[in-house]
């Protein structure tokens, strides 16, 4: 290839870089557009106060497949993050439309506390995670991308499961289908 000259694919010329479209860098690009309804904050309730808005409060209403729920619990469930960091990150949110860890009642936050441990020995037991990130955001300020719904984050780690993708690609690899995360996971659930 000459300077100037973009690679090829199945022999012929990469005419959007001969054409000024783009510099060829020869990075491969995983597209993610799911991402830009995170993004665009799509689905996420206008209002603090408006539980029918809130995807949280809607998720329970669905049957376990449809929502990506994969256990239910008295006061709280457990879903799949439909905007992960890993594969089978979970989120455990009460029934109960409240958005801060304070005003859950010591039943709520013992559920909440019990479900995610059992949340850790599934994922541990079906995919071998070597640790976990375990976290709430409280408010938007502090990251919470749904700041009116109280939720706890169940993220699995890997030794290298992530390494720079996130950080320098602004990527995250995932190597399974959501439904099937949620199969697996369900399944397991003790």
């Amino acid at each position: 290839m000459t300077q100037g000259e973009g690679p090829t694919y199945d022999g012929e010329p990469d005419l959007l870089h001969q054409q000024g479209v783009g510099v060829p860098d020869e990075l491969d690009r995983l597209w993610t557009p799911h991402r830009m309804a995170y993004i665009r904050g799509e689905n996420k309730p206008a209002d603090a106060k408006a539980g029918h808005q809130c995807p949280f409060c809607r998720i329970p209403r669905l049957d376990d497949a449809e929502g990506l729920v994969v256990h239910r619990g008295e006061l709280s469930y457990v879903v799949l993050n439909l905007y992960p960091y890993s594969p089978g990150h979970l989120l455990v949110c009460p029934y109960r439309h409240i958005p801060e860890y304070t005003e859950a009642t010591s039943e709520e936050t013992a559920e909440i506390a019990a479900l995610t441990q059992a949340g850790m020995r599934t994922i541990r037991s079906v995919s071998g995670a070597h640790g976990f990130n375990i976290g709430m955001n409280q408010g938007s300020v502090a990251g919470a991308g749904i700041a009116a719904h109280l939720h706890q984050h169940v993220v699995p780690r890997w030794s290298g499961d992530q390494n720079f993708m996130p950080i320098i690609g602004r990527t995250r690899t995932m190597p399974q289908l959501m439904s099937d995360t949620r199969e697996l996971l369900a399944a397991a659930w003790h």
